[in-house]
């Protein structure tokens, strides 16, 4: 009876501050009701609650996590979408915060552990959960350098042949950005194109490029790209000298990966497939066994 009391008195406590939680933030939550999400469903609901931990959190964010964050952010393709580096931080101390309270109530009602052991192995989890933004972001920044990688070629074969047409850069890199697949990669070509029609420099323009898209590839292409701006040199033949590298690179890829195939076969081979086989050639013989007294 009296645990029973114990779990009615740990709930009522949790609905009210709850409730306290709710009422304190409710202004938070209606100002920021406008502010654009990142297009993540569980992001979408915890917004509000980011928001309102945002102006706590952002004083302790030093300038060197805040460019680490924002080259993460970059590179993931959600700077437009209305998330900072402060917006990081704040989903970490929320996730430290809810991974702390919920493992606090599991040990405490689950476990027989000692109250300084369910503090420190909550503290543990905690610090452990928060790296799961910082992993999200680079783990979209590699899915989106992989479908950029792919786009790659098919955008500089339609630069090159525009260039070799008569068009200059600026206008070649125009009509593959508005003729070219769509993806990550026409998005940021075209955000390369509003800078330079905004007065930024054009080999200014395509720096940032390359450094928002981190792939070596484009990195080359605008190293190559600056070399022959100051050298005077064509451009069709240097292009189209990048584009046959670039589909090298690529069948080079293809065929890393089909070698690698057979080894991260193995493993699932040997733990799944080879005991199986076993138990099917040795069950007879082991029936046989049995069956002759063996």
């Amino acid at each position: 009876m009296n645990n029973a009391y114990f779990w009615v008195s740990i709930l009522a406590a949790g609905v009210s501050l709850y409730a306290l939680v709710w009422f304190i933030m409710r202004p938070a939550m209606f100002k920021i009701s406008n502010q654009p999400l990142v297009g993540q469903r569980v992001l979408s609901v915890l917004w509000p609650w980011i928001i309102a931990l945002t102006p706590i959190v952002t004083p302790f964010v030093s300038w060197r996590t805040r460019r680490r964050l924002e080259s993460r952010i970059a590179q993931a393709g959600l700077q437009d979408q209305g998330l900072a580096p402060q917006h990081i931080v704040a989903i970490q101390s929320l996730i430290f915060i809810l991974s702390v309270s919920g493992l606090l109530g599991l040990l405490m009602g689950y476990t027989s552990l000692i109250m300084r052991h369910v503090v420190f192995l909550s503290l543990v989890g905690g610090l452990i959960s928060m790296w799961w933004p910082c992993v999200w972001l680079r783990d979209l920044g590699l899915q989106r350098q992989r479908v950029m990688l792919r786009e790659f070629p098919f955008l500089l074969d339609m630069t090159t042949l525009c260039v070799e047409a008569g068009l200059n850069l600026q206008g070649a890199l125009q009509q593959a950005a508005l003729h070219g697949p769509d993806g990550p990669l026409r998005a940021e070509l075209r955000r390369a194109l509003a800078d330079m029609r905004a007065g930024v420099q054009r080999m200014q323009a395509l720096s940032d490029l390359a450094t928002r898209t981190d792939l070596s590839a484009i990195r080359s292409l605008v190293t190559a790209l600056a070399q022959a701006d100051q050298l005077g040199m064509s451009l069709g033949p240097l292009l189209r000298a990048q584009s046959q590298q670039r589909r090298s690179e690529r069948f080079l890829r293809a065929e890393k990966l089909a070698l690698e195939a057979p080894v991260k076969m193995l493993f699932p081979m040997v733990l799944c497939i080879f005991p199986c086989t076993f138990l099917i050639i040795g069950f007879p013989i082991v029936i046989k066994l049995v069956g002759t007294g063996l």
